[in-house]
């Protein structure tokens, strides 16, 4: 599990998932989650400018990204 320190009130899911290394670029971000690839507390979402906020929960091909 990747634990990632949040420094605002939140961040846009397609920039964590660059952010912690799980996408290289914000396109290959914005395609992962239009093919509902990504899960957002156990549920699959699409959107793009998903607010992520403390004590969220990513989960991408195997990988999870909690927000603290």
């Amino acid at each position: 599990m990747i634990e990632f320190k949040l420094e605002g009130e939140y961040i846009h899911l397609i920039q964590l998932l660059k952010v912690t290394g799980l996408v290289q670029s914000g396109g290959e971000a914005q395609t992962v989650v239009e093919d509902g690839l990504v899960k957002y507390n156990g549920e699959v979402d699409f959107r793009k400018r998903l607010k992520v906020r403390t004590n969220d929960v990513i989960d991408f091909m195997g990988n999870q990204i909690k927000v603290v």
